[in-house]
């Protein structure tokens, strides 16, 4: 009976299996992601936090790491000669660095927006960001030199002087021995003896290498005298070879001062003036008879040999200008994928109301590239708090004290000068300078992603 009944009888349910616990669950992957991690929290804390952390605590010390010296080396930062020019010019950087450059990069965005070259524009302008601030610091040193044979940006500068004001090309030029002219006061010269119509004078000079006069140099040439003028030569008086050539007398292998000024002078007052031909030689009307004859300064000035670019009034800006070519076509890629994204129809309605390009511009573009030109400024501003290589090799040492910011200072005092406890504590109050920026762009960061 009992057989048949188990016979007959259907199978009864599987016995339920225990459940995997939920916490188990969650600590394995918890186990596994830290497992993955682990790696790289060493390599943070080994690279970052220690680093960090070892710095506090030495910026306390003293030099030699042995005492105790509270906020000492801090109250250095702001009673340091150096450390305060530094902090001055850090702040020169973050104001006007990221605003040109992000002004730049918005101006390149917009006008190569519509052209077809604007990529190849683009990628022109990017390229600077593939070159090392190295090599980047090397190429504007010599950009920057004052020579204009070497340095290009003095290079034009000079030729744009020129082109408005004609360099003298006698600077070296001056009376010789026993020689008619003396000094006459600011580098000009005038005749010891006053001149009489129908005279021939000579004005010779000696100072200017034969390679270094003007191209319409010809051979002097002895003047004629003329009835009521007065008329005379001046030229180089020196023929290379000893004892060869008369002094104060016109020689044949001597060269003539072509285009040299000569003004005739009485009571002070300028009565006539001319300019000497190829061959030195030279006119004065009858007006000038009983004049001294004046070389005038400006026969002598030296050549304008540009801006000294590297000097301690513009080292800042210039090495600025050497950041922004680097860093323009950083913001100009950013900006530039902002403006894709920019709505076209808000655009156009703007114009359909009236608006010109200037006004779409700025009323419609700007605040709709608002959040992306935030990024630009706040990365940059961030970078350029911790610019070294650019100051360090582009300023030159008479110099590289003007152009000093906080990381080059770091380096000076934790390097050059052994003050570990004072370049410890650069260090902090760099990290306590980049901290609100780093916080600010992430609190915008993460208002965009709510959006």
């Amino acid at each position: 009976m009992a057989s048949a009944t188990a016979a007959g009888s259907s199978p009864g349910p599987a016995a339920p299996q225990a459940p995997t616990s939920r916490r188990s669950v969650t600590g394995t992957r918890k186990a596994v992601a830290a497992l993955f991690l682990l790696p790289a929290l060493v390599l943070l804390g080994a690279l970052v936090v220690y680093p960090i952390g070892y710095s506090l605590i030495r910026s306390f010390y003293d030099q030699s790491g042995d005492s105790f010296t509270g906020f000492d080396n801090y109250q250095a930062l702001f009673t340091d000669d150096g450390i305060r020019t530094a902090l001055k010019n850090n702040v020169i950087w973050v104001v006007f660095a990221p605003t040109v450059a992000t002004a730049l990069g918005l101006i390149f965005a917009v006008l190569t927006e519509r052209v077809r070259w604007g990529t190849a524009f683009k990628l022109v302008v990017f390229m600077p960001m593939a070159i090392s601030m190295l090599a980047a610091g090397i190429i504007f040193r010599l950009v920057y030199d004052q020579d204009p044979d070497k340095g290009v940006a003095n290079a034009v500068w000079v030729g744009v002087h020129d082109t408005f004001a004609e360099s003298s090309a006698f600077p070296k030029a001056h009376p010789g021995r026993e020689s008619p002219l003396e000094p006459a006061g600011g580098g000009a010269f005038i005749t010891k003896e006053p001149v009489s119509a129908g005279q021939t004078v000579v004005l010779p000079l000696v100072g200017v290498a034969p390679d270094l006069m003007p191209d319409g140099a010809e051979k002097a040439a002895a003047a004629r005298p003329e009835d009521g003028k007065i008329t005379g030569t001046t030229w180089q008086d020196f023929t290379r070879g000893k004892g060869v050539g008369r002094l104060n007398g016109v020689d044949a292998a001597e060269l003539g001062y072509a285009g040299m000024k000569i003004e005739a002078v009485k009571d002070g007052e300028v009565v006539a003036s001319t300019k000497a031909s190829g061959d030195g030689t030279f006119s004065l009307p009858a007006a000038a008879d009983g004049a001294l004859l004046r070389l005038p300064a400006d026969n002598f000035a030296e050549p304008y040999n540009g801006l000294s670019w590297l000097g301690p009034s513009l080292v800042t800006p210039a090495i600025i200008g050497s950041y922004v070519w680097m860093w323009a076509g950083f913001a100009m890629v950013l900006i530039a994928a902002g403006l894709a994204g920019v709505p076209r129809e808000l655009l156009e309605a703007a114009r359909v109301d009236g608006a010109n390009e200037w006004q779409v511009f700025r009323r419609v573009t700007v605040p709709l590239l608002a959040p992306v030109l935030a990024v630009v400024v706040v990365t940059l501003m961030i970078n350029v708090l911790k610019v070294f290589d650019l100051v360090f090799i582009i300023a030159p040492g008479s110099s590289q004290d003007d152009a000093n910011v906080l990381a080059l200072e770091l380096y000076r005092k934790g390097f050059a000068s052994d003050q570990p406890g004072i370049a410890s504590a650069i260090a902090v109050f760099l990290l306590l300078l980049v901290i609100p920026v780093m916080w600010f762009n992430v609190r915008r960061l993460r208002r965009e992603v709510r959006r």
